[in-house]
């Protein structure tokens, strides 16, 4: 009745863009903005706790709900019923815009009584709008409605209650100031500061423990609750459907199914935690990426115990704010390639090396830093490059050089060597292809032709991955550095650990293309440094240092949500994104292209013979094999998906059997067409050899949200000689 009679001309205008309004993603944005302008602690507190429970509610309890029901659509199963917005993908029941709706009118009730009078006939218009447009039962809107107050209420309430109990025991001078999370107000801090000091144990004769002391605790304690809330948002988003694995992610999947001492182009240490984070929790994607919030949330204990024993907390706490908010760091903190692992051993070798590199090092130091240098190198070779940032701290700090006269330096120099005898082993056995594949993309034996090519390329990628102001803040502190603080054995060390390999890429931009994540294992200790000189800037009253940290999390936070949900920001830039723009692209829609190449060679097959799949690019093998079920079970036995005949080697399948067994049978041939390569389009000529004839099965455009996210051309080879 309300979608079919109750309608006219107006409403059915009107009731589409309540449901779904361009505008909408801008209205938040400006309606935060208010809250932490204007609304003080109560509106920073409001605006935490919308964020907190709409992305919690939608995403922990509508979602799982409505896979439990199942409820379908009314449009699905009621004759009449033409939906006036997107048909949308979940189950009916139940609302998730009621539910949502609902809960930010709650919020807002709690804190702003006078709201009501806006958000809640907002929060019935567009309840209703979803019964209007044809998408939910009027139960599934009350249903959401009821469930979406009700989790608010209690989510509001229930985190004031942890905050009053845990607030007063483990952030205790926090917790005097800030009492309540449902009455937010600052509490002045007493006039006599001694009231601040933590008291002695009873009966002990210690003095008081200083504030600072204590500070530091808090901060060190709200470091690890911001650790553990990363942690467990990563492993949710990675188990759900926001994105496909990427290229590399399936590549190197493909390898812990066949497990070796090395590959053709990386180190062996990949694929061993891949075949790790599968076998606990199945060949799916969250299997795959297990192992990388894991890491994050490693680096970031590691960061943060490092800062409050050698710096000081609030630093090591800001630095660990600043991960997540640095698009580069967000990304490897949540897909599983080398470079996760490579940061990680960096950066324990790095830390290891400061306290064998200190006068009080020991033997057992170096040794530990000579076996995190070696796995690195298991992880990825640009590890060697720490050898040559141990080289620059000796020449620069020379107190340190005293080192070079003991045994511990060596002793960890055998240790990394150790380390590379499996990747020295496999190469010896396949005639030393990676040496000849390393070289090759590092351009050696090539004639230095300097060009301005490819730096702007580099530099505009790094300026965006590692968030426009933290890029200045490093830039800033390594110069003020070198000109002033080569005083500082730590500035010096982390200058020393993180500035050549920084130097080295950015004179091979001079050259070649350099990828942005080569420099990955810089960042770290950059970024210490940045940590460590503006925290003395700041702490020295340097002002601009705050709102410019503030600037900072927020583009950068912005940049990642928006990077994560690349539906919200196309709302935002309208027909200016494009999804080819999308740091992301690489990681969607591969289950659609896999599904396009299962029922070409079903359709291949029909013809009375058996056929498989041949694909154009090592990635598109990966990804195929990975999601189409068939050719993943396939796996470890007699592929489904090869890659094509290779003269040489160019990847890791010419080292696995090919399909010269399969005589007789026919193939789909895949190739993903590149605008820009024209080469990329049409059969390779090693093809029209192997079988007695290839035609054309035509293009292919998989989509996404409406924009072309791949282009495929498909051909039946028929009959392999």
């Amino acid at each position: 009745m309300i979608h079919s009679e109750w309608t006219g001309s107006f409403l059915d205008r009107l009731m589409p863009q309540l449901s779904d309004n361009d505008l909408f993603i801008p209205a938040v944005a400006v309606t935060g903005f208010l809250l932490v302008y204007k609304g003080g602690w109560r509106g920073m507190t409001c605006l935490a706790m919308l964020a907190l429970i709409v992305a919690v509610g939608d995403g922990q309890i509508c979602r799982p709900m409505k896979l439990a029901i199942d409820r379908p659509r009314p449009f699905a199963v009621l004759e009449g019923v033409v939906p006036l917005v997107g048909k949308g993908k979940s189950a009916s029941m139940p609302s998730s815009h009621a539910a949502n709706w609902f809960a930010v009118t709650m919020v807002f009730f709690i804190y702003y009584r006078r709201s009501l009078w806006i958000t809640l006939p907002i929060a019935l218009a567009v309840s209703y709008s979803r019964i209007y447009n044809g998408v939910h039962f009027p139960s599934d809107v009350l249903a959401g409605a009821v469930l979406g107050a009700g989790y608010a209420a209690g989510g509001v309430w229930g985190l004031d209650a942890l905050w009053r109990w845990a607030g007063q025991k483990w952030f205790p001078l926090w917790w005097r100031r800030f009492p309540s999370l449902m009455n937010p107000r600052v509490v002045p801090p007493p006039e006599d500061e001694e009231e601040q000091a933590l008291p002695p144990p009873r009966g002990s004769k210690e003095e008081p423990v200083a504030r600072h002391v204590s500070l530091d605790a808090h901060w060190v304690r709200l470091g690890y609750l911001w650790i553990g809330i990363l942690l467990l948002a990563r492993l949710a988003y990675i188990s759900s459907d926001a994105i496909h694995l990427s290229e590399d992610e399936a590549y190197q999947w493909v390898w812990s199914k066949h497990l070796a001492l090395s590959y053709y182009s990386k180190p062996p240490l990949i694929a061993w935690t891949q075949f790790l984070g599968t076998s606990i929790w199945g060949n799916n994607e969250f299997g795959v990426r297990f192992f990388s919030p894991v890491i994050a949330a490693a680096l970031g204990l590691l960061v943060l115990r490092f800062f409050a024993r050698e710096v000081n907390a609030r630093a090591g706490f800001l630095l660990v704010l600043a991960a997540p908010a640095t698009p580069l760091l967000a990304a490897g903190s949540m897909l599983m390639t080398v470079d996760p692992l490579s940061v990680l051993f960096w950066t324990l070798a790095m830390l290891t090396g400061w306290q064998a590199a200190k006068d009080t090092g020991t033997t057992r130091e170096w040794l530990l830093t000579g076996l995190w240098m070696g796995l690195g190198f298991l992880s990825k070779y640009t590890a060697l490059f720490q050898l040559l940032c141990w080289a620059v701290f000796f020449w620069l700090w020379a107190p340190s050089r005293k080192h070079l006269r003991r045994p511990g330096p060596y002793l960890a120099l055998v240790v990394m060597a150790l380390c590379t005898l499996p990747v020295i082993l496999w190469n010896a056995q396949h005639d030393w292809i990676t040496v000849t594949h390393v070289s090759e993309n590092a351009g050696a034996g090539k004639v230095w032709k300097p060009t301005l090519k490819y730096l702007g390329e580099f530099l505009g990628a790094e300026l965006g991955l590692l968030n426009p102001v933290f890029v200045v803040g490093a830039a800033w502190a390594a110069i003020a550095f070198w000109k002033r603080g080569r005083h500082n054995p730590k500035l010096v060390y982390f200058f020393c650990m993180g500035a050549p390999v920084f130097i080295v890429y950015f004179l091979q931009a001079f050259r070649s293309r350099v990828f942005p994540n080569w420099i990955a294992p810089s960042v770290v200790p950059l970024f210490f440094l940045m940590a460590i000189y503006w925290d003395t800037r700041w702490r020295m009253g340097a002002r601009p240092v705050k709102a410019w940290l503030t600037v900072g999390l927020v583009l950068g936070a912005a940049i990642v949500l928006g990077m994560l949900n690349t539906k919200s920001l196309g709302k935002v830039l309208g027909s200016y994104y494009k999804v080819r723009y999308d740091p992301l692209n690489r990681a969607r829609q591969w289950s659609e292209v896999a599904a396009i190449a299962g029922n070409a060679r079903k359709d291949l097959e029909a013809e009375g013979k058996p056929a498989f799949i041949i694909a154009g690019h090592y990635g598109l093998v990966s990804e195929i094999t990975f999601y189409l079920p068939e050719a993943k079970a396939a796996v470890t036995g007699d592929p489904l998906v090869y890659y094509r005949t290779q003269a040489i080697p160019k990847n890791q399948f010419y080292f696995w059997p090919g399909y010269t067994n399969r005589t007789g049978q026919s193939a789909v041939f895949v190739v993903e067409l590149d605008l820009k390569n024209p080469e990329s389009k049409g059969v390779p000529p090693v093809l029209l050899e192997e079988f007695e004839s290839v035609t054309p099965l035509g293009i292919h455009e998989v989509k996404y949200y409406g924009q072309v996210a791949r282009t495929l051309q498909l051909f039946a080879c028929r009959n392999l000689k």
